[in-house]
């Protein structure tokens, strides 16, 4: 029986030899163009320079207004930003109206809202026990309804324009540290809280109520819980609980240290003053210094110096929305 003919491909050596040439020079120039298309992520030291100095401006004070780490997110309300509002209204032909109750699901005043809270809770149609089930943080009707927003005798505006002048006083970035003294219900220190990264601002303060509205409403409402603000109820200047090792770019007092005895301040400077960024960190105290100024000029400037402190200047702050300004008097720390 014949044997079935053996089939199969024969390749002459130089046909294997052009094959294998072709091959290497492919391959030789697909990785070129690997290579070239796919550039170094790592820009060169002049650009990572350049990037340095523009967050570091970003984050400080240019061109008189503070901004954020976006860089394009001012802090300050620029002369354009009032400019635009007022050709808004101009081009919307907006004028002020009487200020009554519109037609609404429910209209009330802040004293009906109050009086609807407490006696028909509200607009909740809940009962006995699962009235506690739907809300995870109750709240008090008359913090709801905002009268702690009346507490200050002034407009809750105000706190924004308190804001503004502090962060572009001090040199403020989201990076810094801020104590308020007396910080109530967060009327200045909402705006601080928003700015500043977590935990970069604290606050020291006395009064039950404001702390009970700070934490209970204007927090959660402004969803800032997440910012973590450290604010401890305590008086007599006692700033143990902030820890030991807490330096500040920025001190501040808003019309509290009127309310004190001069000595209980001075106990505060001196307890704060190591707290305090050397040179370039700032102390800001609002509307007077009295228990400065009692003590006569040269004396005073004596007592400052003796705690490693120097008054600096005082300034005067219009408001962005009424008719008000405010005196403030800063101070640097001069010692290491």
């Amino acid at each position: 029986m014949a044997s079935s003919s053996q089939k199969g491909i024969v390749i002459t050596i130089p046909v294997l030899v052009l094959s294998v040439s072709a091959a290497a020079i492919f391959l030789f120039f697909l990785l070129s163009s690997l290579s070239s298309s796919s550039p170094c992520t790592c820009p060169p030291s002049s650009t990572i320079t350049t990037i340095t100095t523009n967050t570091t401006t970003a984050d400080s004070v240019s061109g008189g207004s503070v901004q954020d780490e976006v860089g394009d997110r001012r802090v300050s309300t620029s002369r354009e930003d009032i400019g635009w509002v007022k050709d808004q209204i101009r081009a919307n032909g907006l004028h002020m109206q009487e200020n009554v109750l519109r037609k609404g699901i429910n209209p009330r005043t802040r004293a009906q809202q109050l009086e609807d809270l407490n006696n028909f809770k509200g607009i909740s149609h809940y009962e006995g026990s699962e009235a506690k089930d739907h809300t995870a943080l109750p709240c008090p009707g008359e913090l709801l309804v905002e009268e702690h927003h009346s507490n200050y005798g002034e407009p809750w505006a105000g706190g924004r324009d308190v804001f503004e002048f502090l962060a572009e006083s001090s040199h403020l970035t989201s990076n810094s540290r801020v104590l308020e003294i007396g910080c109530g219900t967060l009327r200045v220190g909402l705006h601080f809280i928003r700015y500043l990264k977590p935990e970069h601002f604290h606050c020291l303060e006395r009064d039950e109520l404001s702390l009970m509205a700070a934490f209970r409403y204007e927090l959660p409402s402004q969803g800032l819980l997440h910012k973590r603000p450290l604010i401890v109820r305590g008086e007599d200047m006692d700033f143990t609980k902030f820890g030991s090792d807490v330096v500040y770019d920025l001190i501040y007092a808003s019309a509290v240290f009127l309310h004190m005895p001069d000595k209980l301040v001075w106990v505060g400077l001196e307890r704060l003053v190591d707290r305090l960024k050397p040179y370039d960190g700032r102390i800001f105290v609002s509307h007077n210094i009295k228990f400065c100024s009692r003590l006569g000029g040269e004396e005073c400037a004596s007592r400052l110096a003796s705690l490693g402190l120097e008054y600096l200047r005082k300034h005067t702050h219009d408001s962005l929305l009424f008719n008000h300004y405010e005196i403030w008097f800063e101070f640097g720390r001069t010692k290491a």
